[in-house]
């Protein structure tokens, strides 16, 4: 991939093949991240400051102050970056920032961060789907290539994709509703458990009977998914013991065999409709204990299954510059904006 300097008549050659470093920083939520990766695999500083016990308080993430944060926080990150990597700006062969999906007033801090940078060192700039960004965590510190299917789950997004190539992604399926990270936090909200519901609810699940309670199964045709249903389902079931004393771990439990069960189905199909032997798994619910195990139960199938390590699973911005090495794409113009929303597939 040759990509020319925005600002002057140099060439900088980027992309698969290059020893490039790229400096890329994350801001689409609730973290603040920068960091500085090597050839889209080799993490040389990897800096995230989290605003969980900010929001905590609220339940969940409050666009403005999370913004405010990401004001704060931003220089401190990136200067720490630097200095993980005992590197100088100067050494930096091109800098991305994440563009989208997100909240738009956190993307824009980490954004305009980057390209500010890309102006001051004239280097290229390069503007990151999110989504493909996590998709990326699977290089980091491996060797695995494409092609592959891949189960993205997050707290905004469900997707099965058909991996192809760095730079052709398909998407076979998505929620036609909740997300899963969003599902897991609703229910958490149900039953009273504290923020961020998802991780608190998978502990207890642990110790809870996946059995106990036989919740709905989404029928959606295809690779599409929904899970409105089973949320509701639940928000009844824990209505029925109408002040009774919760069995708070079975229905954990039960509702997490009902979602991992509806993923890794899927995900089966999709291997067996492209003729893959390798399947990864990506997003923060990537870290979901019960949806790692039972992906990786596919390698008794002969499937190679790939997570990337927990702390590349919830945003991180070494995934982002993963993605601006391997990932031709549209966003590499230092007039581009932030995103809200999933603009179109990748191809």
């Amino acid at each position: 991939m040759i990509k020319r300097s925005l600002f002057t008549s140099n060439e900088v050659n980027i992309g698969e093949g290059y020893d490039n470093i790229i400096m890329a920083i994350e801001s689409s939520c609730d973290e603040t991240a920068c960091a500085i990766v090597k050839k889209g695999r080799e993490v040389l500083s990897n800096v995230v400051a989290s605003q969980i016990k900010t929001h905590a308080k609220y339940g969940g993430v409050i666009p403005e102050i999370a913004a405010r944060e990401h004001l704060e926080t931003i220089n401190p990150v990136i200067a720490q970056a630097f200095e993980q990597a005992n590197l100088k700006p100067e050494q930096i062969d091109a800098f991305a920032g994440t563009a989208g999906p997100g909240l738009v007033g956190c993307l824009l801090v980490g954004l305009n961060a980057a390209k500010t940078l890309a102006l001051i060192y004239d280097k290229p700039f390069i503007g990151i789907n999110h989504l493909y960004g996590h998709i990326s965590a699977n290089y980091l510190n491996t060797d695995i290539k494409p092609p592959f299917i891949a189960l993205l789950v997050s707290g905004g997004h469900t997707q099965i994709l058909n991996v192809k190539s760095h730079s052709d992604v398909e998407i076979m399926g998505e929620t036609i509703d909740d997300a899963v990270g969003e599902a897991y936090d609703k229910v958490a909200r149900l039953m009273g458990l504290p923020y961020p519901g998802g991780a608190t609810l998978d502990k207890l699940a642990k110790d809870g009977n996946p059995n106990a309670y036989k919740l709905p199964e989404g029928k959606v045709d295809g690779y599409n998914f929904s899970f409105s249903g089973l949320k509701t389902a639940v928000l009844r079931l824990v209505k029925s013991f109408d002040g009774k004393d919760l069995p708070i771990n079975d229905i954990c439990a039960s509702f997490q065999e009902c979602v991992s069960s509806t993923l890794i189905k899927k995900v089966k199909m999709a291997l067996n409709e492209t003729g893959y032997n390798q399947a990864v798994i990506a997003g923060g619910v990537a870290a979901n204990s019960e949806i790692r195990k039972k992906m990786f139960e596919l390698e008794q199938d002969g499937i190679k299954v790939h997570a990337p390590e927990m702390k590349y699973c919830t945003d991180n911005a070494s995934m982002v510059a993963s993605c601006a090495y391997f990932f031709e794409n549209s966003y590499d113009e230092i007039d581009t904006e932030v995103f809200s929303r999933v603009k179109n597939k990748v191809k």
